[in-house]
């Protein structure tokens, strides 16, 4: 017996399933529509997650961020940021970007510092540029730094202690931003960060001397809290 021939045809009610969307090419994880490889995304969190990317402390995700830098930026873009690097110290990191008169919402926090704080940034700064002058690694001892904040304690404080204390704290709180970094061998001995060189200028920091030596001379008031001699910067 011959048997019609099975119509093929499918009904309206049974179209065949619609093909699954394709799957994007560097998909990490499950849903995952992301565009970026691995190393790129890892190296791009890091900016983020700051203070800041160098070859010393990343030396696997300093050589895709050179490599990555123009996409890194459009990315740092969507969110108002800019990456400001220095190939030469190999170091960078992010900043909001100056976007003018336009309204946009702030990522990046601004540090408040007190007077001891910026004239301790100060320091290293000036003993980073000595370092590097000298072809050296920029180290610095707890008792240093003390000696020389020292010069800027109110000729009036018989509190010495307390001194002592608060300019501890500014080194815990420049250590908490990478800026000084514990010398495995040493309990009171740092490296200074060469981040230290884009956080400031030639400008800022010929200004920055002239008033704190005017200050440590007298000719104006040493403040202990936050004033406008204090500085900002983003974290």
């Amino acid at each position: 017996m011959n048997w019609p021939e099975e119509d093929e045809t499918v009904p309206p009610d049974e179209e065949p399933e619609a093909e699954a969307a394709p799957a994007f090419a560097n998909a990490l994880f499950l849903g995952d529509s992301g565009e970026l490889p691995l190393d790129t995304r890892r190296a791009l969190v890091q900016l983020l997650a700051g203070p800041s990317l160098d070859g010393c402390r990343h030396p696997k995700l300093w050589p895709i961020l050179v490599r990555d830098k123009v996409l890194i930026c459009r990315r740092l873009a969507e969110f108002f940021l800019e990456l400001v690097i220095d190939p030469d110290v190999q170091v960078a990191f992010t900043r909001q970007a100056d976007t003018g008169d336009l309204e946009v919402p702030l990522l990046l926090r601004r540090a408040q510092l007190s007077f001891i704080e910026s004239i301790l940034l100060l320091y290293l700064r000036q003993r980073l540029t000595q370092a590097d002058a000298q072809g050296d690694r920029a180290v610095v001892s707890s008792d240093e730094i003390l000696e020389f904040l020292t010069l800027y304690e109110r000729a009036s404080s018989t509190d010495r202690a307390g001194f002592a204390r608060r300019v501890h704290a500014a080194i815990e709180k420049i250590k908490t931003h990478s800026i000084l970094r514990k010398i495995r061998s040493s309990d009171d001995r740092f490296e200074i960060s060469p981040t230290l060189k884009l956080l400031f200028s030639a400008e800022k920091i010929e200004a920055l001397t002239r008033l704190y030596q005017r200050m440590a001379a007298g000719e104006v008031p040493v403040r202990e809290t936050p004033s406008e001699s204090g500085e900002e910067y983003e974290e």
